[in-house]
């Protein structure tokens, strides 16, 4: 009964999340200039730079200010400020929305989002103390709910009084609050500015905010929205589910709704969990894939072929997925290596089941790689869609990925120079396959080190083709949510959406740069101090001494030469715009051919771009939102999904 447990489990977990989460990823509004940018391009890759060294501070602080761009004509500054009553965790979270949401407004020269939670902005110009602007609005509920509309109106007015004359007097300009209007009945509110602007900057917004929002009255919710600030009432304890400060006995009562809500959840997970079972027993595993995109025909077309696999047989191959067997684990599943009865040796797949897009990662691979093979590429030998679980069957690499070996002080002394260039080039090759020499063009979106197997001769297969994509015929570019790995996706993609093979160069250009290196690409989800590899490689190119940044193992094994050109290609890979990419196949020309001379490479993106900690240092204040947000930022690189519509 493995099936119907899994399935209990996700109902519980969803109807856990969303009954206890808060509005702090609700949009509130969406402001955009009606001018343009000179330059689109270039405003779009100084956008994300910026957009990434806030992300840096918020992770650690729950505010940030930016500035990215060297020519007036491009230069974007940045802020994001959460609210405070918001976690660590819920603040990351909200940052993440707003990110997505902003590029909206792209190429406009200003545009900002609030939501329920954070307020994020760019501009052409600095803002950073700007309190009060033309686009100051607000925004009003209805007035149901409401009886007594006169001293709801008036204790509402008065608890608004209240945090907005206290707020600008207090450390982190932040005042929270709430008043009973009747049995049952409460106002609750916040009032609170961002911290880059002054106390009496703070005090004139909140004066203003104040008159716009009792404008709302007597309607149950209002909300200011102002350049150097923010406040909120509602009926509604909005700022109670992640804030513990209040001992109230409105508090109390919202904890009894907790409780009777768990109570219903419960009692609801039964009936439907029981339902479930029913189900599962009449219609087994096949049911899950019958949904109206014709998965289900695919199902069938694969259980009759020589790609079908009985579940069974790969559970006892993987001795019932044990432990041990583990060789891997990514954004979608874990890697188990397993022996079938011929003797054959496998790597077996074990695909996550809280992942939304499950389905969509088990047909991309089953579907566009295994009609594909290329001597760089990890073979898809089957698969098994008959047991409670989805698994994905491929040929067995010995040295698992390359990340092992190249973040390992005592393993990366396997691979010399020859292997690295090799392994370089290899991937080059596979990259091109997919990309022009297959029958469809496939994106691989997800390209990083630990997406690199390696064979017994330490040679180069591309892995792990969940996140893939292939181009119809004729078809330019695809209009995509952003899914891949931070720090290796393509700036105009994680700004627009926009997604083409260059996508591909260019995180094979950083994978390039951490093949020479043996260091990281250094990103948002990083709490090492210093600069960014690429802003680390770039300052050495232009001062001409690359040769400080090989990975010292290599010394005395290539010539400045060879090191200096792969590193320029490497450069060439990573240009922030798309156009000056070369495509993989020019890239197997130029390592293949090292006696051409190579184009100069153009600045790439995130230059500006620094550790989390290294950030902190010269954040204009130390003040954070809670303890909890001294806490190290998760530093793993599993794929990342945002598929938010573009």
């Amino acid at each position: 009964m493995v099936l119907p447990i899994l399935y209990i489990t996700l109902f519980l977990a969803t109807f856990s999340s969303s009954s206890s989460d808060n509005s702090s990823a609700v949009i509130i509004l969406r402001i955009c200039s009606n001018t343009t940018v000179v330059d689109p391009e270039s405003f779009d890759v100084n956008f994300v730079d910026s957009m990434e060294i806030i992300s840096q501070k918020i992770a650690a602080t729950g505010f940030g200010i930016s500035a990215s761009g060297e020519n007036i004509s491009d230069l974007v500054y940045g802020l994001g400020q959460c609210y405070n009553y918001l976690s660590n965790i819920d603040c990351r979270l909200c940052y993440a929305e707003s990110r997505v949401k902003l590029p909206l407004c792209l190429p406009a020269t200003v545009g900002q989002v609030y939501l329920d939670g954070c307020y994020l902005r760019y501009g052409n110009y600095n803002f950073s103390q700007e309190v009060i602007g033309d686009s100051d609005t607000f925004v009003c509920g209805s007035s149901k709910n409401v009886s007594d509309e006169t001293r709801f109106s008036d204790l509402t007015t008065q608890l608004v009084q209240n945090l907005t004359s206290e707020a600008y007097q207090q450390m982190d300009y932040y005042k929270e609050g709430s008043v009973s209007v009747s049995s049952g009945v409460s106002a609750y509110g916040i009032a609170q500015c961002w911290r880059s602007v002054n106390k009496s900057g703070c005090k004139d917004c909140l004066e203003s905010a104040r008159k716009n929002i009792v404008g709302c009255l007597p309607g149950s919710d209002g909300k200011a929205l102002n350049a150097g600030c923010f406040v909120r009432y509602s009926t509604e304890p909005f700022y109670m589910n992640v804030s513990s400060q209040n001992g109230s006995s409105s508090v109390a009562g919202n904890r009894l709704k907790v409780v009777l809500g768990s109570v219903f959840a419960v009692v609801a997970v039964i009936v439907i969990g029981g339902a479930i079972i029913i189900l599962w027993a009449k219609r087994r595993s096949f049911s899950r894939f019958n949904n109206p995109d014709g998965s289900s025909e695919i199902i069938r077309s694969i259980s009759e072929s020589q790609l079908s696999f009985k579940y069974d047989v790969l559970r006892k191959a993987t001795k019932e997925f044990d432990v041990g067997n583990k060789i891997g684990q990514g954004g979608y599943g874990t890697v188990y290596k397993g022996i079938l009865p011929d003797g054959r040796e496998i790597a077996v797949k074990r695909l996550f089941f809280n992942t939304r897009q499950w389905v969509d990662q088990f047909f991309n691979e089953v579907n566009l790689i295994s009609g594909v093979q290329h001597k760089n590429l990890v073979k898809l030998i089957g698969c098994s869609i008959e047991g409670p679980e989805s698994l994905l069957v491929y040929e067995y690499l010995c040295n698992t990925s390359l990340d092992r070996f190249l973040y390992d002080p005592l393993r990366k002394k396997a691979l010399d120079w020859g292997k690295r260039f090799d392994i370089i080039v290899g991937t080059a090759e596979g990259l091109t396959y997919l990309h022009e020499a297959s029958e469809i063009r496939i994106i691989h979106r997800d390209i990083k080190a630990s997406n690199i197997l390696l064979d017994e001769r330490l040679r180069p297969k591309i892995a792990d083709f969940g996140l893939a994509r292939y181009f119809a015929e004729g078809q330019s570019h695809l209009s995509t949510g952003i899914a891949g790995t931070l720090g290796y996706m393509a700036p105009e993609y994680v700004v627009h959406g926009q997604l083409t093979e260059k996508a591909d160069v260019y995180s094979y250009g950083v994978l390039i740069l951490e093949v020479l290196t043996a260091r990281k690409n250094t990103t948002s989800m990083s709490t090492t101090v210093g600069h960014y590899l690429m802003s680390q490689v770039w300052d050495h190119y232009t001062s001409e001494t690359l040769m400080e940044m090989l990975d010292p193992a290599l010394q005395g094994q290539c010539s400045e030469e060879q090191v200096v050109k792969v590193f320029t290609i490497g450069l060439l890979c990573t240009q922030a715009s798309p156009s000056l990419r070369p495509p993989m196949r020019k890239v197997v020309e130029m390592l293949t051919n090292m006696t051409r001379d190579l184009p100069l490479p153009t600045q790439p993106p995130y230059i500006n771009v620094k550790g989390v900690e290294a950030m902190n240092e010269g954040c204009e204040t130390s003040s954070l939102l809670s303890s909890s947000s001294k806490n190290p930022v998760s530093t793993n690189q599993m794929s990342l999904s945002i598929m938010q519509g573009r």
